[in-house]
């Protein structure tokens, strides 16, 4: 039986609140500069209010009108290559991670674990230790300001076929042999078995993966140089002018606010699946 105490309720409630009002804040600011014109923001103190260019700073940046000397790439192309970025790094990492697990757990083949803690070993070597080999390598196949030089290289993941590997150790030995007693190939009761099983872990990862993408940075700055292949995030920092030219901060506040629309639709239409995807990969 679980004691209620009034204190530590109200407590609870309390650090709850601070917690949201200090995540909530710096958007708030973010949304309250995307409103205003640019001599209202350089100019302190800025007003913590909505101003009355809201329309005309979001418009701007949706069409690539905005003013200033920093990029004028339209942020609507620039979030669907953002988008498309982010479904191909999550939805690639996925399915190799399910087919690499399948094969690691139900194969047996020599090496089978030296391959498993090679692809394991990974882990210690991110794109940024190997940033300057696989630059080069993007770059003499010609994949520079392309979809896939923004993803074939972020696709592996060994967490995720670690974790699909984990999964797949717990799933019992006779599901297996009813499958095989009833004429399913292995194909078969991987499609029809194994990956209906792990969709909750999927829902997690996918979460994962997909602001793992969208979030990208590095790699993008690198491997893009046209405009119209600028992910949004590359954007925000190409809207920030050097130099003596004027940065116009409303349009790079309202470019900001639009990054951050698809992560946020994404937790919250799967966050059921997400918080039951990591429940479940826990027991």
């Amino acid at each position: 039986m679980v004691e209620r105490r009034p204190a530590l309720g109200i407590l609870a409630h309390v650090v709850l609140i601070l917690g949201v009002l200090i995540v909530a804040l710096p958007v708030y600011i973010t949304f309250v500069a995307s409103t205003h014109a640019n001599e209202d923001i350089i100019h302190p103190p800025m007003p913590l209010t909505p101003g009355s260019h809201m329309v005309e700073n979001y418009t701007a940046v949706l069409t690539g009108t905005q003013a200033g000397g920093g990029s004028k790439a339209s942020v609507g192309q620039m979030m669907i290559v953002s988008l498309v970025t982010a479904l191909v790094i999550a939805i690639g990492k996925i399915a190799i991670s399910l087919l690499s697990a399948f094969a690691i757990v139900y194969f047996r083949f020599p090496f089978r674990m030296f391959f498993f803690w090679a692809i394991f070993v990974t882990l210690m070597l991110p794109v940024e230790v190997r940033i300057a080999p696989t630059y080069k390598v993007v770059s003499d196949l010609g994949m520079l300001n392309t979809y896939a030089g923004l993803t074939v290289p972020l696709i592996a993941s060994a967490t995720a076929t670690f974790l699909f590997r984990q999964f797949f150790l717990t799933v019992p030995d006779e599901l297996t042999e009813a499958s095989r007693m009833d004429g399913a190939g292995p194909l078969r009761f991987f499609w029809d078995v194994l990956v209906p099983l792990s969709r909750t872990s999927i829902a997690a990862l996918f979460v994962i993966q997909f602001i793992y993408g969208w979030n990208q940075y590095l790699w993008p700055l690198l491997v893009t140089t046209s405009e119209d292949m600028y992910p949004v995030v590359i954007g925000i920092k190409r809207m920030i002018s050097g130099g003596d030219a004027q940065t116009e901060w409303g349009t790079v506040m309202a470019t900001a606010m639009l990054a951050m629309i698809p992560p946020a639709l994404v937790v919250m239409l799967m966050q059921r699946w997400f918080v039951k995807g990591l429940v479940d990969t826990e027991k």
